[in-house]
């Protein structure tokens, strides 16, 4: 669509970016959920340009997120020539999405706990 303003990160969003990275979740993926949690729809162009993204990483973290069930999708077709395009926006609230985030870290952090119990009782 002609005229679109594109989002960029604000410094608030690349330190939310940052924390989820820095807990283990894929850079490309944090940066395009970030990037959705705070438009209401984009198109793959928009997310390339506001995460700073290349095409194909857009598409794995797209491909990602859908594998979640954190994201819906829409086709546009346009008055003009050329391919229909694709509409992304979360599917579900992002407090959500970061709760479940937060509860796969925790079940994570157990089985390591475990594990290091485990590490513990060969050495003592």
């Amino acid at each position: 669509m002609p005229g679109r303003k594109v989002h960029y990160f604000t410094d608030k969003e690349e330190e939310f970016s940052r924390i989820l990275i820095s807990i283990g979740i894929p850079r490309i993926v944090a940066k395009v959920l970030v990037f959705l949690a705070n438009t209401p729809e984009a198109s793959s162009r928009d997310i390339e340009r506001g995460a700073d993204l290349r095409q194909p990483e857009v598409s794995l973290a797209m491909h990602y997120l859908q594998e979640q069930g954190w994201i819906a999708s829409r086709l546009d077709k346009t008055d003009t020539i050329g391919r229909p395009q694709n509409y992304f926006r979360l599917s579900r609230p992002i407090a959500e999405i970061i709760g479940q985030i937060q509860s796969e870290k925790e079940i994570e952090i157990r089985r390591k706990m475990v594990l290091a119990q485990k590490i513990r009782s060969y050495v003592e």
